[in-house]
C-alpha cells in the first residue's frame, strides 16, 4: 500500500473566490449587450453609419481611394480595414462593403464597385475578384476629416486612430436607411429622396419650431431604391411622428398585349428588396397549390440594359385586374415595410422620429461648420503671424543679415532677431529657415497680396463664428449643394389610398375569370376594337345599349354578343377569323371611348397588308355580303361559318384583288359599290344568291380599265340614308391632300341592275381625278387618321354635284354609336 502524501501549494499560486453565477452572468451578458449595441448593430444618428461601414469609408478614403482613382481589390480594403481598426471576420467588413456599392440596397451608394457585387436573388463575388473605390457621395461624408471636424479615438489596439463619427454633408441616416438587429432591440429604416431630405432639413434649420405637418411636405414618404409604390400614408405618419410605423410597397405592374388576343402583367418595378426569381417562385407555389389561376406563363426579361422586366402571361378568359389582386396577395409583388427608427444618439439608443432625426443631424452639421470654421481661422491667423514677421524682416533684410552673420550659432541669432526687431520666437524661427530666393522684391508684393487675403477671411470667418444666422446658412447652403450634386428624382410613387385589405393567404381561391355577360364589340374607322358591357333594364326586360360620350373615332360595325362569345372578323385577304372578344379592352357602358380599345390588327395576329374589313356574329341568320377592289359581290351564308377552324376562307380572290367592304345583307337589303371614277351602283341583295365559301362570287360592279372600287356597303333602310364622297388628286402624297367633298341624300341615285356602270356620283374640281374615300349609310362621322372629328358639308348636294374643299384631311368615314 502506497503511502500517503499531502503537496503543499505556493502563497503566489493565486486564490480562488466565491462568484455569484447570476451576477456574473448578468454583468456579462450586459456588456456584451452594450458591446453590439454600440460597436455593431446599430447607426450613429448623426452619419447614420455603423462602426464597420464608417471604418470602411475612412480607411478607403486614407488609402486614396477617390472616384478619380483607379480601383484596387476588395480584398485589400478588407484586410486594410481588419488589420488597422476592426477587429472582426473578414466576411463581416466585405458583406458590409458590398452593401454599401448596391443601388438596390442604398438610395445614394456609397462605394463604386467593379464586378459582380450581387444583385436581390443573387450573392456577390468573392473579394478576390471584385475591386472597389468610394463614390462621390461618400467624399462628402469624409471631407474635410483633416480639419478638426470631429473626434479622433484609437483603434482598438492603440496604434492608430479613427474618427468617432463622420462629418457627414448630407443625412445619410434618412437618405441610405439603415437594418440592424442588436440584443433586445433592432433597427429597421426606410431610405428617403435626398432632395427632399434637404429641403425638409434646411426648413427646419431656418424654423426651428416646424411641426411634423409642415416637414411632411418636403419629406412626403420614403423613396425606394428599387421604386415601387407605397399604398397608404398612414403607417409612414405614424413613424414619423413616433419612430415605428408599417407601410405597404407594390412592384409597379402594367397591363399589356404580349401577342394576338394575349394580354399579359408586365412588372418593371418590385418591392424593396425583392428579387423577380423570388415573385417567380411563389407563383409558381401557388399555382401548384391551386391558390392562383388564370396564370399562363412566367418569363423574366431583365438584363442590363433594360432594367427589371418581369412577364406574366395572362389565360384567355380572366381578368388581368383581378389576377393582378391575388398576386399581390399571394406573392411578394406586395410587401410590407416596418419601420423602427432606433439609432444611437449620445451614445445611447433612442427611437426617433422624423423631426428628432433632422435635429441631430443639424445639430452635428453645425458643431462640424462651427470647428472647422475655428481650425481654419487658427491656421490663417497663424499665417498671417508669420507674414507679417517676414514683412518686417524684408523691410530691413541688410540688418537682419548682418544680425544672423554676426551671431555664433542659430539660437543667438533666434535670440538677437527677437531683441532688435521685436519679433515672436516662430517669426525669428521662420526667418531663419527663410530661403535666399525669398528676398525679392516679387515675394515682398506677393506677400502683402497674401496678408490682404488673409486679414479678409479672418474677418469673414469671425464674422461667421460670431453669428449664429450666418452659421445656420452656410450650413444650409452647403445641405443644398450636395442635394444638387448627389440628388435624383423620387423613384418610389406614394398612393394615399387608405389602409389596406389583410392578406389571407389561407383565403379560397377567387374566381378570376370574366363573366360570360353580354356586351357590345365594336370596330372603329381607324381600326380598333372595343368591347361595352350591355346594362340590363329591369324594368323593361331588355339591354340598354351604351352611349357614345366620346368626340373621337367613328364606327364601322357594332356586334352584339357575350363576353365569351365568338365572333368573326372578314379581312381583305377574304379570311374570317374567329375570335372572342373577352380578352378586348372593356369600356363602361355609358360611355364608349373607341381610342381606348386595342387594334383590331395586332389583336388577331394579322401582318403584312391585310387588315380587318368588319366584325359578324357567326350566329346571324342573313348572310354575309362582300364587296372586292375589282367590283366582285358575293354573299355567303353563315351557315358556312359554323363552327371549325379557327381561320377560314369565305372568297377566292383572284390575284390582286381583295375585300374592301362587308356587312350581314338579307334578300330586303340593297348593295351598294363607289368606284374611284366617281361612279355609284345600287342594286337588291336578291340579285346575288348566297354561295359557298369556297366559291369566287359574281360581277358586281362594271369597272371602266384602270378604275377601282373604293367602297362596298350595305343599306337596310334606304330612307335615312346619305352617299358621302371625298375627292383628290391621284399624284398627291398621302395625307397632303384634304381634297374635297359632299353628301347627298341616297334617293338622288336610281337603282341599276347588277354588274351595270352606275351612275355619276361626284363631279372633280380642277385638278381632281379620282375618289379617295366613299361612304353610304346614316348619320356619317368623317375622322382624321388620329380619330379626331372632322367637318362634313351638309346634306343635300345633288349626287353630280362638285364638292366643296376641306379644311383638313380625312382619313376614314363611319358612322356614331346608334
Amino acid at each position: 500500500m502506497a503511502a500517503s502524501r499531502t503537496e503543499s501549494i505556493p502563497a503566489d499560486h493565486g486564490r480562488i473566490e466565491d462568484v455569484d453565477v447570476s451576477a456574473e452572468m448578468e454583468e456579462s451578458f450586459l456588456e456584451y449587450a452594450y458591446s453590439v449595441i454600440y460597436s455593431r448593430a446599430l447607426p450613429d444618428a448623426r452619419d447614420g453609419l455603423k462602426p464597420v461601414q464608417r471604418r470602411i469609408l475612412y480607411q478607403m478614403a486614407d488609402m486614396g481611394l477617390r472616384p478619380d482613382r483607379g480601383h484596387v481589390k476588395s480584398a485589400r480594403v478588407v484586410g486594410e480595414v481588419m488589420g488597422k481598426l476592426h477587429p472582426h471576420g473578414d466576411t463581416a467588413i466585405y458583406d458590409t462593403l458590398v452593401r454599401l456599392a448596391q443601388d438596390f440596397a442604398l438610395r445614394v451608394p456609397l462605394v463604386d464597385g467593379h464586378g459582380n457585387f450581387g444583385s436581390l436573388d443573387d450573392g456577390p463575388a468573392a473579394a478576390r475578384y471584385t475591386e472597389a473605390r468610394l463614390a462621390p457621395a461618400a467624399m462628402a461624408l469624409t471631407e474635410n476629416l483633416d480639419e478638426d471636424v470631429v473626434n479622433f479615438v484609437p483603434n482598438y489596439d492603440g496604434q492608430f486612430q479613427q474618427p468617432d463619427v463622420l462629418p457627414a454633408a448630407f443625412p445619410n441616416l434618412l437618405v441610405n436607411g439603415a437594418t440592424g438587429i442588436a440584443v433586445g432591440m433592432a433597427t429597421n429604416m426606410a431610405p428617403h429622396n435626398l432632395i427632399e431630405v434637404v429641403a425638409a432639413a434646411i426648413h427646419l434649420l431656418e424654423h426651428p419650431d416646424a411641426t411634423l405637418p409642415e416637414l411632411m411636405e418636403f419629406v412626403p414618404g420614403p423613396d425606394l431604391p428599387g421604386g415601387g409604390v407605397i399604398v397608404g400614408l398612414d403607417g409612414i405618419k405614424d413613424a414619423y411622428a413616433s419612430g415605428r410605423g408599417t407601410f405597404r410597397t407594390r412592384g409597379k405592374v402594367s397591363i399589356e398585349s404580349l401577342g394576338p388576343r394575349r394580354t399579359g402583367l408586365v412588372v418593371t418595378e418590385l418591392p424593396y428588396m425583392v428579387g423577380p426569381e423570388r415573385v417567380i417562385e411563389k407563383i409558381k407555389d401557388a399555382v401548384n397549390a391551386k391558390k392562383l389561376t388564370g396564370i399562363a406563363d412566367v418569363v423574366d426579361l431583365t438584363d442590363r440594359n433594360h432594367g427589371l422586366r418581369l412577364v406574366i402571361g395572362i389565360k384567355t378568359g380572366f381578368d388581368p385586374n383581378a389576377v393582378l389582386e391575388q398576386l399581390y396577395r399571394l406573392t411578394p409583388l406586395e410587401d410590407s415595410f416596418g419601420i423602427n427608427n432606433v439609432a444611437l444618439v449620445d451614445g445611447q439608443p433612442q427611437t426617433l422620429g422624423l423631426k428628432e432625426m433632422l435635429r441631430v443631424y443639424l445639430d452635428h452639421r453645425l458643431q462640424v461648420v462651427t470647428r472647422r470654421s475655428r481650425y481654419r481661422l487658427a491656421r490663417r491667423q497663424e499665417r498671417l503671424h508669420l507674414v507679417e514677421g517676414l514683412l518686417i524682416a524684408i523691410l530691413d533684410i541688410d540688418e537682419v543679415i548682418q544680425v544672423i552673420r554676426g551671431s555664433d550659432d542659430g539660437e543667438q541669432a533666434r535670440t538677437r532677431l527677437i531683441d532688435v526687431f521685436e519679433l515672436t520666437q516662430l517669426q525669428a524661427e521662420y526667418i531663419l529657415e527663410l530661403r535666399l530666393r525669398r528676398l525679392t522684391k516679387f515675394s515682398r508684393i506677393e506677400l502683402e497680396s497674401e496678408r490682404a487675403t488673409l486679414l479678409a477671411e479672418i474677418a469673414q470667418l469671425e464674422e461667421l463664428l460670431g453669428s449664429d444666422a450666418l452659421l445656420r446658412s452656410q450650413v444650409a447652403r452647403e445641405l443644398d449643394a450636395a442635394a444638387e450634386a448627389y440628388g435624383t428624382p423620387r423613384r418610389t410613387l406614394l398612393l394615399n389610398g387608405g389602409p389596406v385589405a389583410p392578406r389571407s393567404r389561407s383565403a379560397a381561391p377567387a374566381d378570376l375569370q370574366i363573366a360570360d355577360a353580354p356586351c357590345r364589340v365594336f370596330l372603329s374607322a381607324t381600326g380598333r376594337m372595343v368591347r361595352a358591357e350591355l346594362a340590363v333594364d329591369i324594368l323593361g326586360g331588355g339591354l340598354v345599349p351604351p352611349t357614345r360620350r366620346s368626340k373621337h373615332d367613328a364606327i364601322l360595325a357594332a356586334v352584339d354578343s357575350t363576353t365569351r362569345g365568338s365572333l368573326g372578323a372578314v379581312t381583305s385577304a377574304g379570311r374570317l377569323v374567329r375570335f372572342s372578344p373577352v380578352d378586348l379592352p372593356s369600356v363602361p357602358a355609358n360611355s364608349v371611348q373607341v381610342a381606348a380599345g386595342t387594334k383590331a390588327d395586332q389583336y388577331l395576329g394579322l401582318s403584312g397588308p391585310e387588315h380587318v374589313v368588319t366584325i359578324v356574329a357567326l350566329d346571324a341568320t342573313e348572310p354575309v355580303a362582300l364587296g372586292t377592289l375589282q367590283g366582285v359581290v358575293k354573299r355567303v351564308s353563315t351557315t358556312e361559318l359554323a363552327p371549325g377552324k379557327p381561320e377560314v376562307e369565305i372568297i377566292a380572290l383572284k390575284p390582286g384583288d381583295r375585300v374592301v367592304g362587308a356587312a350581314p345583307a338579307g334578300d330586303d337589303a340593297e348593295l351598294v359599290f363607289v368606284s374611284s371614277d366617281a361612279q355609284l351602283l345600287r342594286f337588291s341583295a336578291d340579285a346575288v344568291r348566297p354561295q359557298g365559301k369556297s366559291a369566287g362570287g359574281m360581277a358586281g360592279i362594271r369597272l371602266t380599265p384602270g378604275e377601282r372600287v373604293v367602297s362596298f356597303r350595305v343599306v337596310t333602310d334606304p330612307t335615312d340614308a346619305v352617299v358621302v364622297t371625298v375627292a383628290g388628286a391621284t399624284g398627291a402624297l398621302a395625307g397632303t391632300d384634304a381634297g374635297s367633298g359632299k353628301v347627298s341624300t341616297f334617293d338622288e341615285f336610281p337603282a341599276k341592275g347588277r354588274a351595270t356602270g352606275g351612275v355619276r356620283a361626284h363631279r372633280f374640281l380642277k385638278g381632281e381625278d379620282t375618289l379617295t374615300l366613299a361612304w353610304v349609310g346614316s348619320e356619317p362621322r368623317a375622322v382624321g387618321a388620329d380619330g379626331a372629328v372632322r367637318q362634313l358639308p351638309d346634306a343635300g348636294a345633288k349626287r353630280d354635284a362638285s364638292g366643296t374643299p376641306f379644311d383638313a384631311v380625312i382619313g376614314a368615314i363611319g358612322t356614331a354609336i346608334s
